[in-house]
């Protein structure tokens, strides 16, 4: 018989103890130890041992100019949004992690993937049955056959089945429903999701098969289970949005073969999510008359440009207190925007209620937004519509002044495309080109903005 181990775990950070403990002495949290069984055995191989090697090569060093470096062609998903996350497809042996809400689709999202593949998938489903996986296919609308369902749990039975079929990709949804016999504790702790990652890993590493797993998150918004998991895998992408709107948004938080700063956007729809090319166009609305308190910022998501319509109301304060809302939009930079129109501009606006949304229920964070939440604000305090056709971006500093942002030729080339007839940025803006089809107006303080929009 194996000994029998218990050791305790911070469900936090995965700190190992030996002992329990009120406060966890690596992350300082408060009664996050729990107790678990660990239980020695043979050294295990993914595979089985009929197919296991009987003796592995001890790695040696190698001078880096020795080391040679085979470019493989990453598969591609004919998805075009998730293909420009992962920076040009999936790497070959790659492990990628996709966590996200509940219900905010990653489900959806990796079956619809996985069945519009060109290669043989195997999708291994710990939560649902096959025929509740077979409703959705059909509800998606299968383009190819090569995509297999497995339901279970059990590690060392998924690789049986790996071994049976050798699957080109393999999805597993999701790793806090797997677990191993050689940890003895319940699935989805601490030592469980370690130990099948890691076995995952091993897999991939070895054949050059990559694995996706979908993770669950948990209230705060970070990914369930231990930190240490986001450094295992190669990729960590985060499914975000509001189940409440139509919109989803793809970004990658951590990714060894490509960038994390590209964006993807996609769109729910009743047969599965459907990518969104030009988000500049849903994004803004196409009300004909001329309505107050809404201004289009020129705006950066990653390396992607979209144009943002900002919404402003601002109406007296009924209560004795006024009240300041944001939606999607940092709420003390409002208020740091509202100081300044209020010192530096002399625009009364202590005395009033000030609510900002940015349609379509997504967040931006980008400070090319600054004039254009001013001009939002100013438009809904005048009540005079600023023209359709003009678009901001620009920085607000404290003393007032129009500050210039990064990237900004970018910005008005997708404001060109998309038809607008002025662009209001920084005096101080370096734009390398010197003619383009849309009208720059520059500007040095808030005041050149005002005169220039309201007179």
């Amino acid at each position: 018989m194996a000994k029998t181990k218990t050791t305790f775990f911070c469900q936090n950070c995965g700190t190992q103890h030996s002992k329990w403990q009120g406060q966890c002495s690596s992350c300082r949290e408060w009664n996050t130890l729990v107790e678990e069984v660990l239980q020695k055995e043979e050294k295990k191989d993914w595979r089985s041992p009929a197919s296991a090697p009987a003796t592995k090569r001890a790695a040696k060093p190698l001078r880096i100019s020795e080391i040679e470096v085979s470019r493989e062609e990453r598969l591609k998903t004919n998805n075009n949004e998730l293909d420009r996350v992962l920076g040009g497809g999936i790497v070959p042996g790659s492990l990628t992690l996709l966590g996200g809400e509940p219900g905010i689709g990653k489900s959806t999202l990796l079956l619809q993937i996985s069945l519009h593949l060109n290669y043989r998938t195997l999708y291994v489903s710990g939560e649902e049955s096959q025929q509740q996986i077979k409703m959705r296919a059909e509800r998606i609308n299968p383009a190819s056959n090569n995509c297999y369902i497995l339901t279970e749990t059990k590690t060392q039975n998924i690789f049986q089945q790996i071994e049976k079929l050798e699957p080109e990709i393999v999805i597993i949804d999701s790793i806090q429903t797997l677990h191993s016999d050689y940890i003895e504790s319940s699935p989805g702790s601490i030592s469980q999701i370690r130990e099948c990652t890691a076995e995952l890993i091993k897999f991939a590493k070895e054949t050059s098969v990559p694995v996706i797993l979908i993770g669950h998150i948990t209230k705060e918004g970070s990914i369930a289970g231990p930190k240490v998991l986001e450094h295992m895998v190669d990729t960590v992408l985060q499914f975000e949005g509001d189940r409440n709107h139509v919109y989803r948004i793809l970004r990658a938080h951590k990714n060894r073969f490509g960038s994390t700063n590209e964006l993807g956007i996609y769109e729910m729809q009743g047969n599965g999510l459907r990518e969104v090319s030009n988000p500049s166009e849903i994004l803004i609305s196409k009300n004909e008359e001329d309505l107050s308190g809404t201004a289009i910022a020129a705006t950066l998501e990653g390396m992607r440009p979209l144009m943002i319509e900002i919404q402003a109301l601002v109406s007296s304060a009924v209560y004795g207190t006024p009240q300041r809302s944001a939606t999607g939009y940092n709420s003390k930079r409002l208020n740091m925007l509202l100081a300044v129109l209020e010192k530096r501009a002399g625009f009364r606006l202590g005395a009033k209620d000030v609510f900002l949304n940015i349609t379509g229920g997504i967040s931006v964070d980008d400070p090319a937004l600054d004039l254009a939440v001013v001009a939002a604000i100013l438009s809904s305090n005048e009540d005079i519509a600023v023209p359709k056709d003009i678009c901001f971006a620009a920085e607000v500093g404290l003393a007032g002044e129009v500050r210039p942002v990064t990237r900004v030729e970018q910005r008005i080339l997708e404001a060109e495309k998309l038809g607008f007839s002025t662009i209001i940025v920084s005096k101080q803006s370096k734009i390398p080109k010197s003619q383009y089809n849309i009208k720059l107006q520059k500007a040095s303080k808030i005041e050149d903005v005002v005169s220039f929009l309201f007179g």
